[in-house]
């Protein structure tokens, strides 16, 4: 329904509209026969009509405070109404109907209350205007140039009049009511609907998982606040796309969806997107049918990224594969360490006391080397297999990080080109932990880091700590390097045993590292370009944090 101002707005357009038709029509009624209507009155009466018009507008703010003026209006209407139906030759003029426009107009603009009330006047006004008539009231001037009916069946037609008067406001008044309660009905319920519509919007915004719903032929019709984060791409560019192109669909999935026998029937599915910037990540992916009460008209998608979790599956099984074959390989590496101690000094001793020739020391020398390099790997497995852990005790990583910078500056494997930096906040960085293990994680990050850097670079050692959710707070240690890089097909298997990727090594650093950092409820992650560099980060539990001791 239209608002006040409005209907103001329509019944002074209205009424310009019924007084130019009436100026037209008296214009072609003079040119038709001259001095069939009296010319000067009836041409004032139209430009009064015009002025009143005029003023109205200039009250149209103050109508909408003050509701009196408008009913001043309607009267003043049927008032004018009345004055050319009496230059008009009133009982016998042909104007005596526009007194049903006045009573249309108060039941538009002020409903019920405003049609009875114009419609009670015109009925009051009309019948005096015609007794004034028929007594002489108004003039000889309406007798000379009119023949009057009757005085009964004048009387009949007054009557007549006077009921349409009245009937026709009681019903313009009864159906706008009406209509006006239907409007509010209506709008209450759109309202309904519209927060329906939004809370609706809402949760499916809220949801973790992407979720995205098609036409039957795959075109995407929504795209949910959580698969735009999925997939990096906005709704807008989304909406109108094939969902086959917009989830990267292998060729396999696309023929199954395109028959009609394979959309019925699609399987779960795990997709490996390539995003905007080159991350490769994996979707789980499910879909069902749309039914409506139409019928099927199309397909619900739902997705989420599984990156993590099948990261995390990966590791889990590799522990336990581990687990299973490192206890029984630390066995065997326990006996094989001290034949082989046993074997290595009695060649140091051979070859003190016997008479070798150059090339026999020199051979026993090769044997004496590979026993060293070979005990060291068992070293490291044993290190690896079973850690020793000491009771923790509290640990600032920034001194570590200080003391391990200084021994690289002495390391054989430091070169001239290579430099160290070390980036540490001015406040402690603590955590709970055996200080060797925390000197074994950074030397063997670090020393992986320079063996990165054939050709020189800057390797970066820093600590600093993070609030997570729910107010826990990890303590961040990162070693970065300038290095080779690790190519993404190979960063999941980088920390396994026996994996290294350097000349010199036992493939076992990164593999120790995982190891102490898992038994901490820590986490290592690592992130790579090749040519760019790497950088690991461990991110272990604070002191606030409780974290598990051996015993």
């Amino acid at each position: 329904m239209a608002t006040f101002r409005s209907r103001l707005l329509w019944l002074a357009t209205a009424r310009v509209v019924v007084v130019t038709l009436l100026l037209g029509s008296a214009i072609l009624v003079q040119f038709a026969a001259p001095g069939a209507l009296p010319v000067t009155p009836f041409f004032l009466l139209i430009a009064l009509t015009y002025a009143l018009t005029a003023g109205y507008g200039l009250l149209l703010k103050r109508a909408e405070q003050r509701p009196w003026i408008v009913d001043a209006q309607l009267a003043i209407d049927a008032l004018l109404v009345s004055a050319l139906v009496a230059l008009t030759g009133g009982i016998v003029s042909y104007f005596s109907t526009l007194y049903i426009l006045p009573i249309i107009a108060a039941s538009a603009v002020r409903s019920r209350r405003g049609s009875v009330t114009v419609g009670i006047l015109s009925a009051a006004i009309y019948p005096l205007l015609v007794a004034a008539q028929y007594g002489g009231v108004l003039g000889s001037a309406t007798s000379t140039m009119y023949l009057l009916p009757p005085p009964r069946l004048a009387l009949f037609s007054v009557s007549l009049s006077v009921i349409g008067f009245l009937a026709v406001a009681a019903l313009g008044g009864h159906l706008t009511a009406g209509l006006r309660q239907a409007d509010a009905a209506l709008r209450q319920a759109s309202n309904r609907i519209a927060d329906l519509q939004a809370f609706s919007q809402h949760v499916i915004d809220s949801l973790a998982s992407g979720l995205a719903t098609t036409d039957p032929d795959g075109t995407i019709v929504t795209f949910n606040r959580a698969a735009e984060t999925i997939t990096g791409i906005d709704a807008r560019r989304a909406i109108g796309r094939p969902i086959a192109e917009v989830l990267q669909w292998p060729a396999e999935l696309r023929d199954r969806f395109a028959s009609e026998e394979g959309r019925r029937n699609l399987p779960r599915a795990e997709l490996e997107l390539t995003l905007a910037d080159n991350r490769r990540i994996d979707v789980g992916l499910s879909a069902v049918i749309l039914r409506t009460p139409r019928g099927e008209t199309g397909f619900v998608f739902t997705f989420r990224d599984v990156t993590d979790v099948r990261r995390h599956e990966r590791e889990a099984l590799t522990q336990q594969r581990l687990a299973a074959v490192g206890e029984m390989a630390a066995g065997i590496a326990h006996e094989i360490r001290n034949p082989l101690a046993s074997m290595s000094g009695s060649i140091q001793i051979l070859r003190q006391e016997l008479p070798l020739t150059g090339e026999q020391a020199q051979l026993m020398d090769i044997v004496i080397r590979e026993s060293d390099r070979l005990n060291e790997t068992i070293r490291s497995f044993l290190a690896y297999a079973r850690p020793q852990r000491q009771p923790v005790v509290r640990v600032d990583v920034r001194g570590i990080l200080t003391d391990t910078a200084t021994l690289l500056q002495n390391s054989p494997e430091r070169l001239p080109a290579h430099a160290v930096r070390v980036a540490t906040p001015a406040e402690p960085v603590c955590c709970l932990a055996d200080a060797a293990q925390i000197r074994q994680i950074v030397w063997n990050l670090a020393s992986n880091g320079l063996r990165a850097m054939p050709a020189g670079g800057v390797l970066t050692l820093s600590v600093t700590s993070q609030s997570g959710a729910g107010g826990r707070s990890s303590l961040l240690l990162a070693v970065r390097d300038e290095g080779v890089g690790i190519a993404a097909s190979e960063l999941d298997g980088i920390l396994q045993p026996f994996r290294g990727g350097f000349a010199r090594g036992t493939g076992l650093g990164l593999s120790i590292v995982h190891r102490i950092v898992s038994d901490y409820g820590g986490e290592l992650r690592v992130s790579s370009e090749p040519e760019r560099g790497t950088t690991v980060t461990v991110a272990l539990p604070l002191v606030a944090a409780e974290l598990p001791v051996a015993s």
